[in-house]
């Protein structure tokens, strides 16, 4: 449970339904989250908040992902 049970407005928040903005309340009943529109009467049920995933990089990539190929080299020499 994120929100008390009384009814407070997100600042921001756009409607999914009719697209105005600052018209959502988010509030708690019974222990799951809603989120309620006062302008159209659009009413959701709010998912579970999760941590976003992080997109890998070359940085945080972990080192037994990271590929080490050998190779030999063949080195000429130019004189010839």
């Amino acid at each position: 449970m994120a929100f008390s049970t009384q009814k407070r407005f997100i600042a921001g928040v756009t409607c999914p339904k009719c697209g105005l903005l600052d018209k959502v309340q988010a509030f708690s009943e019974d222990g799951v989250d809603y989120r309620e529109c006062v302008s159209c009467g659009f009413l959701d049920q709010m998912r579970v908040f999760s941590a976003p995933r992080e997109l890998e990089t070359r940085v945080n990539a972990a080192a037994d992902k990271q590929e080490n190929t050998i190779s030999a080299v063949k080195l000429i020499d130019p004189q010839n």
